[in-house]
């Protein structure tokens, strides 16, 4: 599996204070280098084109990161700020998951993680947004589509913030099926059961909004109960996955009670997606991620479940020698939100 990272994302800095800091990404840098995983290996990224990011940006949402280039501190939103080096990290990081998506399709690489910053997939095709300046997968996606061959993909975004920008760029399209688990009502404010596409896009959304305090059983009863008959049906080509981690236990913006454990069991759901339908296909991108215990612990039990044998769906038993979690074992709360899925999508896939 390679891993895709390069300092220059560390020099993206959005100020004293902001939760997104170049920090998260240094603290993952140092467990990955004092602890290496078996499987891996390290890679650079490329710099995505101005013709492969405005296959999903506009040129003037293009022009206005590029206009942030050498200025000390630019604001764009509320809460997304860039430095001097910010363009330049931005197209890195669109251009690592440019990467990540050639090396698994060419079979160069059994999965791959662009381990980024800024992250993507709050960026609309016309705005930055929610500490996103390019969306990431976004233009992944969109790449695969154009050049590879690839007539299907599933997004998957378990990040505790809905990915509004990555839905709304496909949100009419059938060859690409976007699923979002997330806390609701909570920002951006979008991601409710009924937003399921339009035109020829309707039903290739999929929405799991939840209640906060929703912890590893949870998220395990609505990947594996509505979502993964979904995934089936679809048969996708390529697996991306915007790899948040702030549903972890700790998060400072979570609010979410995910383990370690959890980590470990849902990325095997994807990795055995890729697995059942396009071996190899994976990649990820990393998005959220506040607490830089969970976020460490996160991505590594991520890693080792797209590169250990025994992960998830391929024995159905939980790594590491433990029993699997009990995903049977929820409350209320969680069969409710498994219910209004299923309503939502029933007319379209075998839920």
């Amino acid at each position: 599996m390679r891993l895709i990272r390069t300092d220059r994302f560390l020099e993206h800095d959005p100020g004293p204070g902001h939760p997104e800091h170049p920090g998260r990404l240094a603290a993952i840098y140092r467990d990955l280098d004092a602890r290496p995983l078996a499987g891996t290996e390290f890679a650079a990224p490329r710099k995505a084109s101005d013709e492969e990011i405005t296959r999903v940006h506009t040129a003037d949402h293009l022009r206005v990161i590029e206009a942030t280039r050498g200025i000390a501190s630019s604001r764009l939103d509320s809460d997304t700020t860039t430095s001097a080096a910010s363009a330049e990290a931005a197209r890195l990081a669109a251009g690592a998951m440019l990467s990540a998506v050639e090396q698994v399709m060419s079979g160069e690489s059994h999965g791959a993680f662009a381990l980024v910053r800024p992250p993507g997939h709050h960026a609309e095709v016309g705005a930055a947004m929610g500490f996103c300046l390019y969306n990431n997968v976004a233009v992944a996606a969109q790449f695969a589509l154009d050049h590879l061959g690839v007539k299907r993909v599933v997004i998957v975004d378990p990040d505790v913030h809905h990915g509004n920008g990555t839905q709304h760029s496909f949100y009419d399209r059938k060859d690409v099926l976007y699923i979002s688990s997330h806390r609701y009502p909570f920002y951006p404010g979008t991601g409710w059961f009924d937003e399921v596409g339009v035109g020829r896009g309707e039903g290739y959304t999929v929405n799991l909004p939840m209640p906060g305090g929703m912890g590893d059983a949870d998220f395990l009863h609505l990947y594996r109960r509505v979502v993964d008959p979904i995934v089936a049906a679809f048969e996708p080509e390529l697996v991306l996955v915007s790899a948040g981690f702030d549903t972890w236990k700790l998060d400072p913006l979570g609010g979410m009670a995910v383990t370690e454990r959890g980590f470990r069991e849902l990325f095997g759901v994807f990795a055995g997606w890729a697995e059942r339908h396009c071996p190899g296909r994976i990649a990820l991108a990393l998005e959220g991620g506040y607490d830089l215990a969970g976020l460490v612990n996160g991505v590594r039990a991520a890693v080792e479940s797209v590169t250990g044998d025994e992960v998830a769906e391929r024995s159905g038993a939980a790594p590491g020698g433990l029993d699997p979690i009990d995903f049977l074992d929820v409350g209320v709360r969680t069969r409710d939100v498994a219910e209004r899925a299923h309503a939502a999508l029933a007319r379209y896939w075998p839920t």
